[in-house]
C-alpha cells in the first residue's frame, strides 16, 4: 500500500533522527475515531485502540521492526501501543509491496481506560473535522462486477477443482461497487460500523474501512492469541430460531470441515514458535448482528520474544479462511477463476510497536473508499460439498454488513 499524500521527506527520513514521546493524558471524552478523522488511521475494539494522524515515517513492512527500533523513545506510560508504532493495511497478495505508516501523532487508549498521546515531531497533529459544508450522499448506485449466473458458474468451477483432488478448499470473493452522488466519508462509515458491530475490530487506513470479526493474531509480551473463523449461517433476530440455526451450524459437516482446515493451518504455523499452545477441540459460535460464525480461540506462549506481532501476522497470512488449502495451489486457482484484484481485502490490517506487541485483524467486512465510490468484497469458503446457491446467499449476507453502513438513502 502507499500512504496518502505523504511529504517527500517522510519516506526518506532516517528513523534514528526521530524521537517518540509518550505522555499520559486525561481520557475523559476521548473518541479515537474523531481524532483519526477521514485522513488518519484507526484500529479500535471495545473503545480501546489507537488513532493516528500525520506521517512521521513510511516503512517497508519487511523492515518495520528495525525501523521502529531505531526511533528513540521517551515513554512515561509503558503499555503496548506506546512509543513508536506502525499501522498498516496490507495487500491480500503476500508478494505485493507493502508499507506501513508511523503516524506523527498517536492517541491511544487501553481497555482499563488508560489514555496516552505519542508525538514524533514538535507539535501534536490535531484531528481535522470534515470539510465545512460536506453533506453525506443521498443517491446511490450498486453495481455487481459479475451477474449472479456467472458467479454461480465460478463457484461450480471451484467445486470441480476440489472434487478433482487439486484442492481441499478455495475461498472466492465477490465484488460490488457503490457509486454515490457525493463523497463517501470514512468517518461516517466507520461510525455506523462501530454502532452496528461493537464486538468487531474497527479500522480505517487510507480509505480502507471495516469492522472485522476475525483476529488474525495479537501479541502482548510472550502471549499470543488468534481466533480463526470459518463457517457461516444467518441470524433471524428470534432467540429461539437463532439457537436452532447455531445448532445447525455446529452440526454442519461442510462448515465444520471448512473451519477445521483453518484451525489446523493456524495452529500448525504457530506451534513451532510457541512453548505452549492451546487449541480447543471444538469451535464456538460467534454471533454478529446478521450472521453467526464458527470460531476457535487459540492461545499460546512464544518460546522467545524475537517474533513481533507483524512477524506472526505475515507468517500466518493468508490462512485457509481467506485463500484455501493448500495455499499456493489455492492462490493459483483464485487468480485463474476469480479474476479480480482484491487489493487490501482480506489482507492483514493492524499495528505493531517497537516492543513487537500489536494486533492484526483479517481485513474482511471492509470497503475501499475513494471519493464518491466504495468497493466492497465478500468471500466464501468453497469445499467439495458446497452448494453454489448457498454460497451466493452467504456473500449477500456478508455484503449487507457494509451496505448498511455505506448506503444511507
Amino acid at each position: 500500500m502507499t500512504a496518502t499524500a505523504p511529504s517527500s521527506s517522510s519516506s526518506a527520513r532516517d528513523p534514528s533522527d526521530l524521537t517518540a514521546r509518550t505522555v499520559r493524558i486525561d481520557g475523559a471524552g476521548v473518541d479515537l475515531l474523531a481524532f483519526a478523522g477521514d485522513d488518519g488511521v484507526l484500529f479500535e475494539r471495545a473503545g480501546a485502540g489507537l488513532a493516528g494522524r500525520g506521517v512521521a515515517l513510511l516503512v517497508e513492512a519487511a523492515h518495520v521492526g528495525e525501523s521502529l527500533a531505531a526511533i528513540a523513545v521517551d515513554d512515561e506510560v509503558g503499555l503496548p501501543g506506546c512509543g513508536a508504532v506502525a499501522v498498516g493495511a496490507m495487500p491480500f497478495l503476500p508478494d505485493d509491496r507493502a508499507t506501513m505508516i508511523v503516524p506523527r501523532t498517536i492517541l491511544g487508549r487501553a481497555l482499563d481506560g488508560t489514555t496516552w498521546m505519542t508525538t514524533i515531531g514538535p507539535e501534536p497533529a490535531l484531528a481535522a473535522p470534515s470539510p465545512a459544508g460536506t453533506r453525506p450522499p443521498d443517491r446511490f448506485t450498486l453495481i455487481a462486477a459479475r451477474p449472479h449466473d456467472e458467479w454461480l458458474d465460478v463457484i461450480g468451477d471451484a467445486i470441480a477443482e476440489i472434487r478433482a483432488g487439486r484442492l481441499r478448499k478455495m475461498v472466492l470473493a465477490r465484488e460490488v461497487t457503490v457509486e454515490a452522488n457525493r463523497p463517501i466519508l470514512p468517518t461516517h462509515v466507520a461510525a455506523r460500523l462501530r454502532a452496528l458491530y461493537p464486538s468487531c475490530m474497527l479500522f480505517s487506513v487510507e480509505g480502507f474501512v471495516g469492522a472485522s470479526p476475525e483476529l488474525l493474531v495479537s501479541r502482548q509480551g510472550l502471549e499470543v492469541r488468534s481466533q480463526p473463523m470459518a463457517g457461516t449461517i444467518p441470524r433471524s433476530g428470534d432467540p429461539k430460531v437463532d439457537d436452532q440455526l447455531a445448532a445447525t451450524l455446529m452440526s454442519s459437516r461442510k462448515d465444520r470441515l471448512e473451519h477445521r482446515l483453518v484451525v489446523d493451518a493456524v495452529a500448525g504455523a504457530l506451534s513451532p514458535c510457541c512453548q505452549v499452545l492451546d487449541v480447543p477441540s471444538e469451535p464456538s459460535i460467534v454471533p454478529l448482528r446478521n450472521v453467526c460464525h464458527l470460531g476457535t480461540t487459540i492461545t499460546g506462549s512464544l518460546t522467545e520474544p524475537g517474533r513481533s506481532a507483524w512477524d506472526l501476522a505475515a507468517m500466518l497470512h493468508p490462512t485457509p479462511a481467506v485463500a484455501g488449502t493448500p495455499t499456493d495451489d489455492a492462490l493459483a486457482c483464485i487468480a485463474a477463476i476469480e479474476r479480480l484484484d482484491r487489493g487490501r481485502y482480506a489482507g492483514p490490517v493492524g499495528w505493531v510497536d517497537a516492543r513487537g506487541d500489536g494486533e492484526w485483524a483479517v481485513g474482511i467486512r471492509s470497503a475501499q473508499i475513494s471519493g464518491s465510490r466504495a468497493r466492497l468484497l465478500a468471500g466464501v469458503g468453497v469445499v467439495a460439498d458446497s452448494d453454489p446457491e448457498a454460497e451466493l446467499a452467504e456473500t449477500q449476507l456478508k455484503l449487507q454488513a457494509l451496505l448498511a453502513a455505506v448506503v444511507r438513502p
